[in-house]
């Protein structure tokens, strides 16, 4: 049973590097998800066959009872779950996962002191620190993820906790858990892993309430790789080799997801990681703003596309809000078939989720070859016609690239304000989720075209069905 057992592990791990390299391309994600979900589906086959084969009647029934209702969970959260509220879900698993490992390396550490389990020597010592290392990095996923979700659903504020020395907070705590680590290897006892725990939640805590919303793109795959190296420690404490190998996956993947991230918003990695350590201090509103912005209502719109040959789309989180990417794609499908060149450009941080606009668009059965990235766009949007701009702020905000003093200066940014026409979709006048005000609304090839996005590009199209010509 064992060598069956090791054989459908090997080959579950196998598709999960598979499913990683479909999911790096959108025209093999889909089939990338589906060699994730058949690794998954044999991995939890091996378990349960491995459970009937060496378990007690009553721990296969927990076995299947767990597996039941966390299957029934899941599926009624894919059902329900909007793609606005994917960041947020996706930071309340990885907080499940966290979790996970701390009751794991609890029940490693009972199992001994009961006697269940029998080490000595160096074999305890390493037992031990395995216990220390998976309860702490878990801890940590645990509260940081629950604020994570906190913060991105709206439930507390985006702003940056600013403790006084702070930074000294952050390291005093990681060199507490190096000494409580060795005193826990040297002489274990349940207080110091009570003290050491607890430790781990409050660093947690601090780490991501310490980053501003700005940064929440970074935070979220930072948070997924910390549960990837969460469940690893888990796999070492109950030897299981798919765990290891899945949890190094998902680690090392989210760590350079947040070091692409990072680059992308011009963040040091580290600065973030440690919970903005050596992030200026600074209100987050920056410089004042000033001058008048100009509107536009959609007709006024129809009629400057109606003369377009060229136009760039770029989304943000305020679309995938309004849920208007189906209309948006609809009004893309229009204008190609009047002979505009009509393309999507994609900021890497778009939204609150990496990737999170790719999805919506491929949702809407926009064609993959018109989305692209930043780099390959914005040297085109000089010799561009029109941008509409859909529910973004941040990621099209001139003051990161012309304003030294902006909390958001150097961050890459779509150059939509060097388009001939740019078309701004927003609800109001209100600064974006990192808290900075837009120039880009006051230029003088800048119109604001307000309310809600789905319903204002459906008054495009009518107006469009009502007055354009075709050519």
């Amino acid at each position: 049973m064992q060598t069956w057992t090791t054989a459908a592990y090997l080959i579950a791990a196998l598709l999960f590097v598979v499913s990683l390299a479909g999911l790096s391309k959108h025209e093999t994600s889909r089939a990338g998800v589906g060699f994730g979900i058949a690794g998954m589906t044999i991995a939890l086959l091996a378990t349960v066959a491995t459970a009937l084969g060496t378990a007690p009647v009553w721990g296969v029934v927990l076995l299947l009872v767990a597996l039941l209702v966390g299957a029934l969970i899941g599926l009624w959260r894919a059902r329900v779950v909007e793609m606005t509220g994917m960041p947020e879900l996706i930071a309340l698993m990885h907080s499940f996962v966290g979790l996970a490992a701390v009751l794991v390396g609890w029940n490693g550490f009972l199992e001994v002191e009961a006697g269940h389990i029998e080490l000595a020597g160096a074999m305890a010592g390493v037992h031990h620190a395995e216990v220390a290392i998976g309860v702490f990095i878990g801890a940590v996923t645990f509260t940081g993820s629950v604020v994570a979700y906190l913060k991105l659903s709206a439930r507390i504020a985006s702003a940056p906790l600013q403790l006084p020395g702070k930074n000294l907070l952050n390291l005093g705590a990681l060199a507490a858990f190096t000494v409580l680590t060795v005193v826990f290897v040297s002489s274990p006892g349940m207080w110091i892993l009570a003290v050491l725990t607890a430790l781990a939640l409050l660093q947690g805590l601090h780490l991501v309430a310490s980053i501003g919303g700005g940064d929440m793109p970074v935070v979220v795959s930072m948070l997924n790789s910390y549960s990837g190296w969460a469940a690893a420690a888990a796999g070492f404490l109950l030897a299981n080799d798919l765990l290891i190998i899945t949890g190094a996956l998902v680690g090392s993947s989210g760590a350079y997801l947040s070091y692409v991230m990072c680059k992308a918003m011009n963040r040091s990695f580290v600065s973030v990681i440690a919970g903005g350590f050596g992030a200026s201090t600074a209100s987050s509103s920056g410089p004042g703003v000033s001058g008048e912005h100009r509107e536009i209502d959609a007709q006024g719109v129809a009629d400057l596309l109606s003369a377009a040959r060229s136009v760039v789309i770029a989304p943000g989180y305020g679309m995938a809000v309004a849920q208007a990417q189906a209309p948006v794609a609809d009004l893309s499908r229009r204008l190609r078939d009047q002979g505009v060149a009509v393309r999507f450009g994609v900021h890497p941080v778009a939204g609150r989720l990496p990737g999170h606009m790719n999805v919506l668009l491929a949702e809407a059965q926009v064609p993959y070859d018109i989305v692209l990235e930043m780099d390959e766009i914005n040297d085109d949007l000089a010799d561009t016609d029109i941008v509409l701009v859909i529910g973004a702020n941040d990621t099209v905000n001139p003051a990161a690239a012309e304003d030294p003093a902006s909390p958001i200066a150097g961050m890459p940014v779509l150059r939509v304000w060097e388009a001939g026409n740019v078309i701004v979709f927003k609800r109001s006048m209100a600064t974006g989720y990192a808290g900075v005000q837009n120039p880009l609304f006051f230029r003088d090839n800048s119109h604001m075209l307000f309310g809600d996005a789905a319903e204002r590009v459906q008054d495009i199209l009518t107006a469009f069905r009502s007055s354009t010509p075709a050519r």
